[in-house]
């Protein structure tokens, strides 16, 4: 095939086109299917192309086909040819549906997150066992007096007030006692 016929065979192809798209502006639904059956394998690469994914590329050939019905009339064939046409509406709808796809997969990542199961792992576990038995240790080295003062505060949630009341001491005392226990608390923490 020669130069010349090939070409007169691609204005055919395209006055065909051409004429079938004025029929689809005009709501013929034989001439969109006529577009389809030229088209839809060149449109459906290109949409497979850009989505990487067979199911969503026959999902957005299916949206082009819709657009191309409801949007048949702005068509000028003095600005592009019918196909640069179609496929400028297939790679348009492909890039909405490859962005859609990346807001929609970063979402069960959040969602994955919110769901995080957020108890301790093993060795944290370990850790916060070993904290708490040196804990124990350190305060049961206090004086009993001071060791039912921190216990009572910090494990009953009882204030200055209320514990120098049930142990029947100043409040002052009982704020001394804490203190100093604490202290003492620390240093066994620190140094153990």
């Amino acid at each position: 095939m020669d130069h010349a016929t090939r070409k007169d065979g691609a204005d055919e192809a395209r006055a065909q086109l051409t004429a079938a798209l004025a029929r689809v502006a005009a709501e013929d639904r034989a001439a969109l299917r006529d577009v389809y059956d030229r088209t839809s394998a060149k449109l459906f690469g290109i949409c497979l192309r850009i989505s990487q994914d067979r199911q969503g590329a026959e999902d957005i050939l299916q949206e082009v086909y819709v657009s191309v019905w409801k949007r048949a009339g702005s068509f000028d064939p003095k600005r592009a040819s019918p196909i640069t046409w179609l496929a400028t509406i297939a790679r348009n709808r492909a890039i909405d549906w490859k962005r859609a796809q990346g807001r929609r997969q970063a979402e069960p990542v959040e969602t994955a997150l919110q769901l995080a199961d957020d108890r301790p792992l093993a060795p944290e576990l370990l850790i916060a066992e070993e904290e708490r038995r040196r804990l124990a240790d350190c305060l049961e080295m206090l004086e009993t007096r001071h060791e039912q003062a921190i216990r009572r505060a910090f494990f009953d949630g009882l204030t200055y007030a209320e514990l120098a009341e049930r142990m029947d001491v100043p409040l002052g005392t009982m704020k001394s006692w804490i203190r100093r226990g604490l202290m003492r608390l620390k240093d066994c923490l620190d140094n153990g």
